[in-house]
């Protein structure tokens, strides 16, 4: 039988564990699962992407079948095809994410009718997390610890301590 390959693609900055939860859903259903860090001109991350691609390889070691990737450039689904996925993950936490991924998954079928498009939905508890959320609430030294993955939650402390020093 061959191996089931789907890639799960975002800007994780950072990891949350909305996302995580979403990838332990993945791995229920594909045998192989390559996290993919997307690079994106038009955001302004708090980390690189080298930063986050360490972050979930630390939040991911405990789990089989899953590696984790940057694509810094070029088409999804082209990255997809070349990578041999049967499958691209995208996390719907509300139904207003919906429209939007709708239309690229329509695209990414028109590209490559052979991969699909799975969508997974996170713990109802995870519906609200965005990484925006997670990188404001921590800035700003409220407490996330429940709701990131331990290495992120270290991480974010020391970011925004480099920044408050750059600062003064």
């Amino acid at each position: 039988m061959p191996i089931r390959r789907a890639i799960y693609p975002g800007t994780f900055d950072p990891i949350t564990n909305g996302h995580i939860d979403v990838l332990e859903r993945a791995l229920s259903i594909f045998d192989e699962i390559t996290v993919v860090v997307a690079v994106n001109n038009q955001k302004k991350p708090l980390f690189t992407a080298e930063e986050r691609m360490e972050m979930i390889q630390e939040a991911v070691a405990g789990y089989s079948g899953v590696k984790v990737e940057i694509l810094q450039e070029g088409l999804l689904a082209e990255y997809a095809h070349r990578k041999e996925a049967v499958a691209i993950i995208r996390g719907l936490r509300q139904f207003i994410d919906f429209e939007y991924e709708f239309q690229i998954a329509l695209m990414n079928r028109n590209l490559y009718p052979e991969i699909t498009t799975v969508f997974l939905m996170p713990n109802e508890k995870y519906t609200y997390l965005a990484s925006s959320i997670i990188r404001e609430v921590s800035r700003l030294g409220g407490d996330i610890s429940n709701l990131v993955p331990p290495c992120v939650l270290s991480r974010l402390k020391e970011k925004h301590a480099a920044t408050a020093k750059n600062q003064r």
